[in-house]
């Protein structure tokens, strides 16, 4: 009787283990599907160094960037850790952020410790910091809802939200906070 009980016995729990198995194989199959990303990169480059010209063959910007993953099929392109210089016939800029991503080659969208330096000589405002900038490369247009700070050289303005054309030099604050002129 007890060899017919461990005989049932194996025979029993070999058939749950036989109906259970497709269960415990689940969970694998699962733990990879959320492994996978999203979309992965068309191309990828490591110390990424561009210069872009325009129509007329002057050089519109140049960007150097730490990584660069282009995303061709759902139109954009993301930069770690990059430096994009703007040329203007009047002024250059020099844009740095933690991360940015550009759209259609146009829309720059940067975040994390964003700052705008102004290469020019003698300008009223050399740098404009924020946690987030966009900018239209094309237009060379600079825009921002975020807490920004411009400083220049006997000045410190803060505010919230950012309209700047860069052609033109004017820039704009939506919502001005505070200004701090200093003596020399």
């Amino acid at each position: 009787m007890n060899v017919a009980r461990i005989i049932l016995s194996i025979l029993f729990i070999s058939c749950m283990v036989w109906l259970w198995y497709p269960y415990f194989s689940q969970v694998d199959i699962i733990a990879d599907e959320q492994t996978q990303t999203i979309a992965k990169p068309d191309y990828t480059a490591i110390e990424l160094k561009q210069t872009a010209y325009n129509e007329q063959g002057k050089i519109s910007h140049k960007v150097t960037a730490v990584k660069m993953e282009l995303y061709q099929q759902l139109g954009f392109t993301f930069f770690e850790k990059p430096i994009f210089t703007l040329y203007n016939e009047q002024q250059t800029w020099r844009i740095n952020a933690d991360e940015a991503t550009l759209y259609d080659d146009r829309q720059l969208v940067l975040e994390g410790n964003v700052k705008a330096l102004n290469l020019a000589d003698n300008a009223m405002i050399d740098s404009i910091t924020a946690d987030s900038i966009n900018v239209d490369i094309k237009l060379l247009t600079m825009q921002s809802e975020q807490p920004v700070v411009i400083t220049g050289p006997n000045l410190k303005i803060t505010g919230k939200g950012l309209e700047a054309d860069l052609k033109t030099e004017v820039i704009k604050l939506i919502n001005h906070t505070r200004t701090l002129y200093y003596d020399q």
